[in-house]
């Protein structure tokens, strides 16, 4: 590679770090607290724990889960229902004021077996709230997606940058040397570069899965006009419904359809899941990958009929795929504590070259100084 290239490519290199720098190390701090948000959920008392029982105690039905937790809220209603993936013992019933609401919403956590109330999780404020919607969207709604997603490809296109020079630059020094006993510059140069080589593959990873989960609402909205409207389309024109049917009556009906899969989450009728006229049942697979993926089963809201069902487009199944891998939540504790380390070496490499660039700058600036001075005399 010639002089004028590797000057082209230091250039690339110093201004994408630099512009997406800040923001890399702020996701890289609140990503943190969000590897463990399970045992810091747990560790604040926020985490909601279902009592003990035998494990074939019988589940109370769906109708009377959503008629305790609107119980609680009357002047709500239905958006979500959902369990997690290994925990069928919950359901939790997120209310809204609207189907299409964006701000009023309560959280019912009902107790599958007794249909009892265990708590209401408060999704607006604490500690994970803040860290959460700062890693996801500063606050700032589908902009501040947008805006994180662009300071992501700028993070890859630093990092592949970073490989061009990498090569011509360790031409001369073995892999891993670090030498500590020249001057400080040197030392975290060193630095920057062997843990910038050690992370380049997860830091590839996290930062192409976080530019896709920035997509995702833009997704869904183009999955709504792909397929969804393809599977409502006898619907259209329709009065809407007045009052919604049996709730229990649509997952069993899904749940004969996909036999061997497991109910995910539940979205009304109205939201941005499903249409005016049903319940989206989305199904999920039972394999540690599968669990991650969804299928949606439209059932009919007034008759509990499935109307339509098909396999999640490519753009989203890669959505969904690429949040485990994001978030490293998907291979238990050892997967977080790795994850942790990467993390925690990609804020060395972030910081040390914010310090490079400072540090050079003030030697060029000495360096003019200095010609000035000389100059004068």
């Amino acid at each position: 590679m010639n002089t004028a290239s590797l000057r082209r490519w230091a250039w690339i290199h110093k201004w994408s770090s630099l512009v997406c720098t800040i923001f890399m190390l702020l996701l890289c701090l609140t990503g943190l607290p969000l590897i463990f948000h399970h045992e810091i959920g747990h560790l604040l008392g926020t985490e909601v724990e279902a009592p003990e029982m035998a494990a074939d105690t019988p589940r109370v039905s769906l109708d009377k889960v959503m008629e305790v937790a609107i119980a609680r809220h009357p002047d709500l209603g239905g958006m979500f229902v959902s369990q997690e993936a290994d925990d069928d013992r919950l359901w939790f019933v997120t209310l809204s004021p609207t189907p299409t609401s964006e701000s009023g919403f309560k959280q019912v956590a009902v107790d599958a077996r007794t249909g009892e109330v265990l708590a209401e999780p408060k999704l607006d404020q604490g500690f994970m709230y803040i860290m959460f919607s700062l890693h996801v969207d500063l606050f700032a709604g589908l902009a501040g997606k947008l805006f994180l997603g662009f300071m992501g490809i700028l993070l890859v296109i630093a990092i592949v940058s970073g490989v061009v020079l990498y090569g011509p630059f360790m031409k001369k020094l073995k892999f891993g040397t670090v030498r500590d006993q020249r001057s400080s510059r040197l030392k975290w140069l060193d630095l920057h570069n062997l843990l910038g080589i050690v992370t380049l593959s997860w830091a590839l990873v996290v930062g192409v899965t976080g530019v896709i989960n920035t997509w995702a609402d833009l997704l869904v909205k183009y999955w709504q006009y792909d397929q969804m409207s393809e599977m409502v389309a006898p619907y259209k024109g329709q009065a809407p419904l007045t009052a919604l049917g049996s709730l229990q009556k649509a997952v069993d009906a899904a749940i004969a359809l996909e036999p061997d899969m497991k109910m995910g989450f539940i979205a009304f009728p109205g939201t941005a899941f499903t249409s005016p006229h049903h319940y989206g049942i989305f199904m999920r697979g039972t394999e540690p990958l599968t669990s991650r993926l969804f299928k949606p089963v439209l059932v009919d809201a007034k008759t509990g009929e499935v109307t339509d069902s098909r396999v999640l487009p490519w753009y989203l199944t890669a959505l969904l795929v690429s949040q485990p891998l994001h978030f490293g939540d998907y291979g238990g504790m050892p997967m977080k504590i790795i994850w942790t380390l990467l993390d925690l070496m990609t804020i060395v490499v972030l910081g040390s070259g914010l310090y490079l660039w400072i540090v050079r700058r003030k030697t060029n600036e000495a360096r003019m100084e200095k010609l000035i001075q000389a100059h004068q005399a």
